[in-house]
């Protein structure tokens, strides 16, 4: 098995341990500088700035994605380790180099089940690690240094570890299927395989584009890609209140309660029994019929797919 083990601001750790939220965007200044291609599910240790040279947490990696720092505020709130989005931004100009005007790209690390230690169970960095390393380093179990640092971590008692054993074999996109996904990693993750385009329009305008849930958290809908769909806003609102659905043959229903209440509407009717303009590559991650269904009867306004 890999490991990830990255070099962590302290500040970032401190503040996190405080809360103990349950993901966590383990964010980079620059967007251009990937620490390094990991796999869905890859342990991912922080290990703190010289002198302390200790690994002190960790998570488990969900998925890299360069994104403005206003959405990455939008989407992890302070789970991003500061307590509002000025301090996010003053953090990235303290750390750049080269003057941020606007809102800057960042490069995002997210993270699910992030654990924290106290000072008594931090691990010394491993015998290998070079004081030169800028960003981080990988490790495998498979080898000396790899398996002692992973049965380190084990012996913490992390039930975040335990569990992950579970998941050892589903690394990758099996992994993102079953994961137990937090809000800020949903809305990223369906904003990233829909390709930052709304699922019925093809709208890129990123700041006007939502992550909606087909069967609401609220309702027992779960944080997965294939529970989401990307649609501008106002779509979004119109999903959301039942006015429009998407039938499990992946077209766009759009109630005649939007013409009977506010007499309008011809924007959304040209879209009625069209197909999705934009879906995920990935079949996992495409709207699932049980969602859709869901949808369907219970939240659709009129129409042949149900009532509310």
């Amino acid at each position: 098995m890999k490991l990830w083990v990255a070099i962590t601001d302290k500040n970032w750790f401190e503040f996190l341990r405080a809360r103990n939220p349950e993901e966590v965007n383990f964010w980079q200044p620059s967007a251009g500088r990937r620490a390094a291609v990991l796999e869905p599910g890859t342990p991912f240790l922080f290990k703190l700035h010289a002198p302390d040279n200790f690994i002190v947490g960790g998570g488990f990696f969900v998925r890299y994605s360069s994104l403005p720092a206003r959405l990455a505020w939008d989407a992890f709130g302070a789970n991003n380790g500061v307590a509002d989005y000025t301090a996010l931004k003053a953090r990235v100009v303290q750390y750049r180099s080269a003057p941020v005007s606007g809102d800057p790209e960042i490069g995002c690390n997210i993270l699910d089940r992030p654990f924290f230690w106290h000072r008594d169970d931090w691990i010394p960095a491993p015998k290998d690690w070079a004081p030169n390393i800028v960003q981080g380093k990988g490790y495998d179990t498979g080898a000396a240094e790899g398996a002692a640092l992973w049965q380190a971590v084990q012996r913490r008692a992390v039930p975040a570890v335990a569990n992950v054993l579970e998941d050892a074999a589903r690394f990758g996109e099996p992994y993102l299927a079953q994961a137990r996904l937090g809000q800020g990693a949903f809305r990223v993750l369906v904003t990233e395989a829909y390709e930052r385009r709304c699922a019925i329009t093809g709208e890129r305008t990123l700041p006007v584009l939502e992550a909606a849930h087909i069967r609401p958290y609220a309702e027992e809908g779960p944080h997965r890609v294939s529970n989401g769909l990307l649609l501008r806003s106002d779509l979004h609102t119109l999903f959301d209140c039942g006015y429009l659905t998407v039938t499990d043959e992946l077209r766009i229903e759009v109630s005649p309660r939007i013409r009977e209440e506010f007499q309008n509407g011809r924007e959304y009717y040209k879209h009625h029994g069209e197909p999705l303009m934009h879906l995920p590559v990935s079949p996992l991650e495409r709207p699932g019929p049980e969602f859709l269904r869901w949808h369907n009867e219970h939240r659709f306004l009129g129409g042949n797919s149900g009532t509310r």
